[in-house]
């Protein structure tokens, strides 16, 4: 018996092997050397804070962080906005033959990478774009309208970046509702928005809250969309992160910042799940 169960942890450990050693290679090391950096200065090589310190201290830093922040929960609003009908058309107005289908449909894009995606966007928004031609050919202009490098093109790529990430945790805890439930609902005389204000949308709680998170997050450490469409002046905090490893060569200051990215993206879910009276357990679930 002893035997036994020694062959068996030993199957154990061997099974998780692969994922044990890609946490450790590409995640554990990579972010405690990370950390270290953070904690050094760019030429002494001493300990220091002042790599965090300086996000205090430089207005530049706050402001664009608060101003990401901002953009990254008002996308997560509009992306439940616009997913939250989708993934309740999917699961409870669409028959299960048909249902695989129109997922497809849905996941199908993001089959392609977001850096083609956020190119074909600019293909639509640009001064001689799709939509553009089509505004002229309309009759509503009479000249090119450029509607790239600004806010509103910056909101319309994380929304559609995201959105798949919103419809899917949504859609899997709303088809888990019964639909007599629903039915008997309605027999009681309940009105559709009554019956989604009291029973869809407290069930479908835990996929929102889930949606969100994830969708929060990608928003926040966004770079290729927001930089390609919103231009040079998008002022996102990854641009920060990116503009301290790659083109200012310091690697303490970018890890400082990135590490800042993560506590205060951290401390901002936290507020949030606190303010719905989400539990992270029952989300992750």
């Amino acid at each position: 018996m002893k035997s036994q169960g020694n062959f068996f942890r030993l199957g154990i450990l061997v099974f998780l092997m692969p994922f044990l050693l890609w946490m450790l290679l590409l995640f554990i090391i990579p972010h405690v050397e990370l950390l270290i950096l953070s904690f050094l200065g760019h030429r002494t090589g001493t300990l220091t804070l002042a790599n965090y310190t300086k996000f205090f201290t430089q207005e530049l830093y706050r402001n664009t962080f608060l101003r990401t922040a901002i953009f990254s929960i008002i996308a997560t609003v509009i992306t439940l906005i616009v997913s939250f009908p989708i993934a309740f058309f999917v699961t409870k107005f669409v028959g299960v033959s048909k249902r695989a289908g129109l997922l497809l449909i849905i996941i199908m894009p993001f089959w392609i990478s977001e850096l083609i995606r956020a190119f074909a966007w600019m293909t639509l928004l640009r001064e001689t774009g799709t939509i553009s031609y089509l505004l002229q050919l309309s009759g509503l202009t009479s000249q090119n309208v450029e509607m790239l490098y600004n806010d509103a093109a910056i909101m319309v790529g994380l929304v559609y970046a995201s959105m798949l990430f919103m419809i899917v945790p949504i859609a899997s805890t709303i088809s888990t509702l019964d639909d007599s439930i629903i039915e008997a609902a309605f027999d009681l005389g309940g009105s559709f928005f009554s019956i989604m204000r009291e029973i869809i949308i407290p069930y479908a709680a835990p996929g929102i809250a889930t949606g969100c998170i994830v969708v929060f997050m990608i928003n926040l450490g966004n770079l290729i969309t927001v930089t390609l469409l919103g231009g040079k002046d998008s002022l996102w905090f990854t641009e920060q992160i990116y503009n301290q490893f790659i083109l200012r060569f310091n690697w303490n200051q970018g890890s400082a910042f990135g590490f800042l990215l993560l506590i205060l993206s951290t401390l901002i879910v936290w507020i949030g799940l606190k303010l719905t009276g989400q539990e992270l357990s029952k989300v992750l679930k």
